[in-house]
């Protein structure tokens, strides 16, 4: 059944909206014909509309059509970042073993270090790539999908409908995005509006590894890699204190929404025989 259940949650996303123009996937050159690596990136197409989660009376079902939804372009955005770290790896072996980089080889991972804002220190590359890893590494599904749905009221808010940020992520520049109505006398941000679900999703997950705000989260991931451990929503979410206002507050409640939706998400998403679950 589980065929069926992805079949239809391809569909879903494919009927929001069919757009001749792919998601990005990086052209990054690859000269080492002995290394094993797989360059490919799954495939959805931009989603620039977003379902009425609101006709659902079913909590379990509505949960399961919002996490249906968003959950293929978590998991492209993730696999982009997944083929960036590769790359930045296979760099650093390269340049370990004192070995010439191509010019479109330099190009690429000077532009891959300039989107994760992280400046090339030539005297001190074992500390620049060091930063690099650091950042660009993927966020646990579950923890996306949940802080989506606690973002977005599962998909409802006006900020999801009108400007696809699932998110709640804010803009400082007047019309970048919708103003909020509890904004207070005298603040003048917004929340920022996207051309696409697709790129809210990367946007969060590029603020997540670069914004100073998020470094602990940042910090405990890469305690986890160098722990060979998994990455586990869970463990991450004290990263996310500066997220909210409420501090402590929200991360509790992420914590609860993680337990309570995470046999959902697994249901959903994990293989079947697989034993890992989608921390």
């Amino acid at each position: 059944m589980r065929w069926l259940v992805w079949l239809l949650a391809l569909l879903l996303v494919g009927l929001a909206v069919w757009l001749p123009t792919r998601v990005h996937q990086p052209e990054l050159e690859l000269t080492d014909t002995t290394a094993q690596v797989s360059w490919e990136v799954p495939q959805v197409p931009l989603v620039t509309d977003v379902p009425d989660f609101s006709i659902y009376t079913d909590v379990r079902e509505k949960k399961e059509a919002f996490f249906r939804f968003l959950a293929p372009l978590v998991q492209v955005e993730n696999s982009i970042i997944e083929l960036e770290r590769r790359y930045v790896l296979f760099i650093q072996d390269k340049i370990q073993k004192g070995e010439s980089l191509t010019p479109k080889q330099r190009k690429q991972f000077q532009t891959i270090a300039q989107r994760y804002q992280v400046d090339l220190d030539r005297n001190n590359m074992a500390g620049t790539f060091t930063v690099l890893l650091r950042r660009i590494d993927v966020v646990p599904v579950t923890l996306v999908l949940v802080q989506a749905a606690n973002e977005s009221g599962w998909g409802t808010s006006r900020f999801a409908r009108e400007g696809l940020n699932f998110f709640g992520q804010w803009c400082f520049s007047k019309g970048c995005g919708l103003v909020p109505d509890a904004r207070v006398e005298g603040m003048t941000h917004e929340v920022r509006k996207f051309a696409s679900v697709n790129a809210s999703v990367r946007s969060y997950l590029r603020n997540i590894n670069t914004h100073p705000a998020y470094f602990e989260l940042r910090r405990l991931r890469e305690a986890q890699r160098a722990s060979n451990k998994e990455l586990r929503a869970l463990d991450l979410t004290p990263g996310l204190l500066s997220y909210s206002e409420r501090g402590e507050d929200y991360m509790n409640e992420l914590n609860l929404m993680i337990r309570v939706n995470r046999p959902i998400i697994v249901d959903m998403l994990q293989p079947p025989n697989s034993d890992s679950a989608p921390e």
